[in-house]
């Protein structure tokens, strides 16, 4: 089918383009971006959108998205959260190995892409597991994961206490020019800790885990690389000092990169008020200092990208004691929303998000996604920049309810998402899609 996306704002900083454009589509291709009018004679589409009023951007690729399956499907289907991604605008997503069982070998990678594709929605990029079953003894076949469809490995939120073994791992990725996908956390400093070691989980009486449990971590990886010179991806930064280690690293010309969760660019520990166990996410929410650092690091590039850091978690595992609750939040439908308020809070040009949320993140992962040039898969969301609602239940398809932002008042959401070239999701009104004769 051929589809022209008119009028819309298109907002992509790969093709230098930030106006009111044309956006013409066929088979499952961006074939032209032109200015409004001017799209070339001999484009006949069969479909036209009208984007008047809203931005045209590329489908977000998601870094780090639990979608539940295999194994945690009472919580969450793969079909529910890849539904939720594409109401956020979100046509790629990278889950992690911590599955049940662990993405450690290919026939499990094989079954999750082919169920993702069945479903013709966004498209999942898994990480498999660095180590067999996650616990950090023997090496995984990376090769073979790679051919199965992984685009990454990592250990999720199982560390690897013998950094021999990480060491060795890390030379086979380097061999293979794999990269490897880590949470920096010392297990001997955070192991049972729910909240971040400062005052406040002081005060509330709640176990800590202090900053040192992060840039510990950091500064050994780091070592690793510069002995093996693997690629390696820092997922999930939480603090001003691992910040400012990374940066470091990238001064010195290391391969490095490193993502952040869109809820430590709005929240702190302040904002577990009462024990609410919405609040209760690992890495933990930290002090205001550690948000100013992140806020900065993400204009200054040395955070490259945002993710949602989406883990759905049900009734029974939430709606406990704070301490005792399981950790994690849904996010896949808030994250483009969410940028956008740090962006106008920061007086950000829109397309810096674009870059954090679309460009950066398929360069990390290596796919074709993320940009609007001529030839790229025709994943495109459009966002209305301007609508009201309310975060809640209801406002949400993830199978996942619980987030921090709940009752929170948000502008801006997703009106159409398209994965090479079809709706996958829409809530525009009919007479803004009006279908000709082929």
């Amino acid at each position: 089918m051929r589809v022209l996306i008119s009028g819309g704002r298109v907002i992509d900083p790969s093709i230098g383009a930030d106006a009111v454009m044309d956006v013409a589509v066929a088979a499952g291709r961006v074939v032209a971006v032109a200015p409004k009018g001017e799209m070339p004679a001999d484009f006949a589409p069969s479909k036209t959108i009208d984007a008047t009023g809203l931005w045209v951007l590329p489908g977000l690729v998601d870094l780090s998205a639990r979608l539940r399956e295999p194994g945690y499907e009472y919580r969450a289907t793969l079909e529910s959260e890849i539904e939720a991604a594409m109401a956020g605008g979100i046509t790629s997503l990278v889950c992690p190995p911590d599955t049940e069982p662990v993405l450690d070998e290919p026939g499990l990678i094989e079954m999750l892409k082919f169920k993702a594709r069945q479903l013709n929605l966004a498209k999942v990029y898994p990480l498999g597991a660095l180590t067999t079953g996650l616990k950090g003894e023997t090496l995984t076949e990376m090769a073979e994961l790679t051919e199965a469809g992984c685009v990454g490995f990592s250990q999720a939120e199982s560390p690897v206490r013998d950094l021999r073994v990480l060491l060795q791992s890390m030379k086979y990725a380097r061999n293979f020019g794999f990269t490897v996908f880590l949470r920096p956390t010392e297990p001997n400093f955070s192991q049972g800790g729910v909240a971040h070691a400062g005052a406040y989980a002081s005060r509330m009486g709640l176990s800590g885990i202090p900053v040192m449990a992060e840039t510990i971590a950091l500064q050994a990886y780091f070592e690793l690389v510069r002995a093996t010179g693997t690629r390696m991806h820092i997922c999930r930064i939480s603090s001003a000092k691992g910040i400012e280690l990374v940066r470091q690293a990238k001064a010195e010309g290391l391969p490095v990169s490193c993502d952040v969760a869109i809820h430590h660019v709005h929240l702190t520990d302040l904002d577990i008020g009462f024990f609410d166990p919405n609040a209760h996410i690992i890495p933990p929410l930290r002090e205001q200092r550690d948000r100013d650092a992140i806020r900065a690091g993400l204009l200054d590039g040395t955070i490259d990208a945002i993710c949602s850091d989406h883990t759905p978690v049900d009734d029974d595992a939430k709606l406990l004691p704070f301490a005792e609750s399981e950790a994690g939040a849904t996010g896949l439908e808030l994250l483009l929303t969410l940028a956008v308020k740090w962006m106008r809070e920061q007086n950000v040009p829109p397309a810096r998000i674009v870059q954090l949320l679309c460009g950066n993140p398929a360069d990390i992962i290596k796919v074709q996604a993320g940009s609007l040039r001529t030839g790229m898969p025709a994943d495109i969301c459009l966002f209305n920049p301007e609508v009201d609602w309310v975060v809640g239940e209801a406002s949400l398809i993830s199978q996942g309810k619980h987030t921090p932002f709940n009752g929170f008042p948000m502008q801006g959401k997703v009106q159409l998402t398209m994965v090479n070239g079809n709706v996958g999701y829409s809530s525009l009104e009919k007479s803004k899609m009006k279908v000709l004769a082929a």
